[in-house]
């Protein structure tokens, strides 16, 4: 299996080569980035996205997926900058969105990757048919965009009303989205429910993972092992998977871990398991 990492273990700090150089010797296979302005300046195309394109060209190292922005500034929503949103039901604000996400899109002229992961609401987003109805114009639009940068979208499920395992297959189905697929969330599908739910739920659109783990509380994104997912079930669902996706770590910085010397007992674990 494919042993990936997401950038937002370091999305705090600028992204540059020195911490790819630092995952490829950590033995990391593929690679997500995660589309925060204050570590990847999606919109800075002559500086830093060439910075990063002229590291993947060199390296051997793929650009799996790029996380779609959450946030359009610098400081991730602490000023006060609203989410973004492709389920707002404010037309201004959703195009304001999909704008921003088509930024983070235009990284694919100069470093190609396979997907987007995009979110469906926000956190604790409650359901309506509205949004609903919003959400899937956005993806449409959205979709659209990335074909003929060779990006395929992937939704992901949220704890929230609008992105369970039921409602994004819903989405998929309702848009006749064929080529819309599903970034399942660990971590997020054991607050939600259980990982052999959400698992069985979406195992048909399945194309990339986020591997994170938690106490059934909060969105923690610890290290696997440090919460209360079964990782043994975990992975034997994985491996049941006939197109298997990436074993993407998507894990919150821990001032306490040094992430490059556990990332490779952490894939380790998870194999074995």
């Amino acid at each position: 299996m494919l042993k990936a990492v997401s950038t937002y273990l370091f999305v705090k700090e600028r992204l540059h080569p020195g911490i790819l150089d630092a995952l490829a010797r950590s033995g990391v296979q593929a690679i997500e980035i995660f589309a925060a302005r204050q570590h990847l300046d999606y919109a800075n195309r002559k500086a830093h996205v060439k910075e990063i394109a002229d590291w993947f060209r060199g390296s051997g190292i793929p650009l799996n997926s790029v996380h779609s922005p959450l946030y359009a500034d610098y400081e991730w929503g602490r000023a006060g900058a609203p989410p973004v949103n492709v389920a707002s039901i404010d037309r201004a604000h959703r195009v304001e969105a999909m704008d921003e996400i088509k930024r983070a899109l235009e990284i694919a002229e100069q470093i190609p990757f396979r997907f987007l992961v995009q979110h469906v609401g926000t956190s604790n987003e409650t359901f309506s048919e509205k949004k609903f109805e919003a959400a899937m114009t956005s993806i449409e639009h959205l979709r659209a965009f990335a074909k003929p940068l060779g990006v395929r979208i992937l939704l992901e499920n949220l704890p929230n009303e609008l992105s369970t395992p039921d409602k994004l297959v819903e989405l998929i189905h309702a848009g006749h989205f064929d080529d819309v697929g599903v970034c399942f969330d660990f971590g997020h599908a054991h607050i939600m429910s259980s990982v052999r739910e959400g698992f069985e739920i979406l195992r048909n659109y399945i194309r990339s993972t986020h591997v994170h783990d938690n106490a059934k509380d909060k969105d923690s994104h610890l290290w696997p092992g440090q919460g209360t997912i079964d990782w043994k079930e975990a992975m034997e669902l994985l491996r049941s998977v006939p197109e298997r996706p990436p074993l993407m770590l998507e894990l919150a910085e821990d001032e306490k871990v040094n992430p490059l010397e556990k990332l490779g007992p952490a894939f380790d674990k998870l194999e074995s398991a």
